[in-house]
């Protein structure tokens, strides 16, 4: 890109923008920790609200990771299985306070800034991540939580060739020369940078290196007062320096009134958060109203997302259902189709992708893997099973 943009402004932004947010919710008497639901629609940027599940995704790994030990078997088939029921229980129980909940906002910022500022850093970043053997899966995975600027981050995945031998190295290469012919159809910064500002003042030449530094980005200055005359016996006078610092959040207006969710309904769009001078009530605040308290994470994942995914809407055929069957819906028919079951998951669309034809495939689901699971009330879930199944052999 020709425009220079400064990781240091981008994260100095990051901090400030979370820490309004979090002042308008947590400064609350009756603010209540952040569930799964609540983070997903914590603020009208859909991209920062995903990166924030990127990043509780990635705690959860680690804390997996920990678990390991030299005397048990961790790669064993109900090993793996057991860990990923516990997953599934444990993503019905998110609970942050804003003392672990503002870090990930202000780093999402950054990532998210980041995308647009410095695709080849976030290329190795959020999409390579810490793996030294990276495959075309993984990175497809990594793209559900892309959301800004997400074309040109799946032309790039798309380019390359369908091997199991690509190297960090390789990939990084490539990605700088796919950026070299491509950044000029690349230039997003100005749409977030106005999703942003409407949360809290932002323009692009305050992440420029070289620009100027509005009052919506600058630290607070101290300001020295000019020596005065002595004079005698004067009162000692008190100069405090301005601060540019966000204003306190006003008191919280009345929670609305309920409303119980029309079944199979979407969720209602959040608006876009006011100015704080004008007395707004908290953007949970008037979630609450409307979300689950508690759900799945992978259901209010399903739920969040702004247009029909591709496994939910229809289109061209599909080559594979293990490809076109989103990380929302895998969460959800494991838990649903397959009681929690992520091995019987996998070899039941390994063996529906070796079907030659329409007819065997829908006759398997129907037939063999309904009485194995009893899916007598799981009509909605079988029924977006069969219609992948269609695409895939229109």
């Amino acid at each position: 890109m020709n425009d220079k943009y400064s990781l240091a402004k981008c994260a100095q932004y990051g901090r400030r923008l979370a820490a309004r947010l979090c002042d308008q919710h947590f400064a609350a008497a009756a603010a209540t920790p952040l569930d799964g639901p609540a983070v997903l629609k914590f603020t009208p940027v859909r991209q920062l609200n995903l990166l924030v599940v990127r990043q509780l995704l990635g705690q959860w790994q680690a804390e997996t990771a920990r678990l390991r030990s030299p005397y048990f078997d961790f790669e064993a088939a109900p090993v793996q299985a057991a860990l990923t029921q516990f997953m599934n229980v444990l993503s019905r129980h998110i609970s942050l306070g804003r003392a672990a909940y503002e870090p990930l906002l202000a780093q999402a910022t950054v990532d998210a800034l980041g995308l647009v500022a410095d695709p080849p850093g976030s290329f190795q970043r959020l999409l390579l991540g810490s793996t030294e053997t990276p495959t075309l899966t993984a990175l497809r995975d990594s793209l559900r939580y892309i959301d800004i600027d997400k074309p040109f981050y799946q032309g790039f995945i798309d380019s390359l060739p369908n091997s199991s031998d690509l190297s960090r190295d390789f990939l990084t290469h490539r990605f700088e020369l796919y950026h070299a012919a491509n950044y000029k159809a690349h230039q997003p910064m100005q749409r977030l940078v106005e999703e942003l500002s409407a949360l809290l003042p932002l323009t692009t030449a305050d992440l420029l290196e070289d620009g100027p530094v509005s009052v919506a980005t600058a630290p607070a200055v101290a300001v020295e007062p000019a020596p005065a005359a002595p004079k005698p016996a004067p009162e000692p006078v008190a100069v405090t320096p301005p601060t540019f610092v966000a204003a306190p959040a006003p008191p919280p207006a009345p929670m609305p009134e309920p409303v119980a969710p029309t079944p199979l309904a979407p969720p209602a769009p959040v608006r876009p958060l006011p100015n704080t001078d004008a007395g707004p009530v908290p953007l949970h605040e008037k979630l609450k109203a409307v979300q689950p308290s508690t759900s799945p994470l992978a259901e209010a994942l399903r739920a969040s997302t702004a247009a029909p995914s591709l496994a939910e809407r229809t289109g061209p055929k599909v080559e594979s259902l293990r490809e076109a069957i989103s990380i929302n819906q895998r969460f959800s028919f494991i838990n649903e189709l397959f009681g929690g079951e992520n091995m019987d998951y996998h070899a039941a669309i390994q063996h529906l992708d070796s079907l030659p034809a329409a007819d065997q495939a829908r006759a398997y689901v129907t037939g063999d893997l309904s009485q194995r699971y009893d899916w007598s009330r799981k009509e909605e879930h079988v029924n977006k099973l069969l219609k992948l199944i269609e695409r895939k052999f229109a």
